[in-house]
């Protein structure tokens, strides 16, 4: 089953059982889907919703962590159950060093020597990856690695 269609799914269980906080975290995560598949013309596949998704749960990440200097901890539960509730539609994150592991291989079969060639390594590595790493942890190992070329 595509994830698009679970999305579609939970939504309408959430709605069945009242669960607003469900509802709305799936209603903003379709919608933000909807408006990319206009943008593109065509229905995205199941990378580009978990782009999507990442891009939800790094908002409300950081926005758990601009709050914590606030005393309003109900909008930190809020996000943080945001948060729970998107993480589950996400594949099992991969460890620093599995990432590391297939970023050498990278690495290694484009003969990556220095910075400028992280575009070539990112250009490969990031769709390998949606959904088990964020783009920005991707990002800091390969430059780490080719840094130390």
């Amino acid at each position: 089953m595509s994830i698009k269609v679970d999305l579609e799914n939970n939504l309408h269980e959430a709605m069945r059982n009242k669960n607003e906080i469900t509802r709305d975290t799936l209603r903003v995560v379709l919608s933000s889907v909807k408006f990319a598949e206009i943008e593109i013309g065509r229905q995205l596949d199941d990378n580009g919703i978990l782009s999507i998704i990442q891009k939800e749960v790094k908002i409300r990440r950081e926005t758990i962590n601009e709050l914590k200097n606030t005393n309003r901890m109900d909008l930190i539960d809020k996000a943080q159950k945001e948060l729970d509730i998107l993480i589950h539609y996400l594949p099992a994150q991969l460890s620093d060093h599995e990432i590391e592991a297939l970023a050498r291989e990278v690495i290694e079969s484009t003969s990556a020597k220095s910075m400028s060639d992280m575009g070539k390594v990112m250009g490969i590595l990031v769709p390998k990856l949606t959904g088990q790493a964020a783009p920005e942890r991707i990002s800091q190992l390969v430059r780490n690695l080719l840094a130390q070329s």
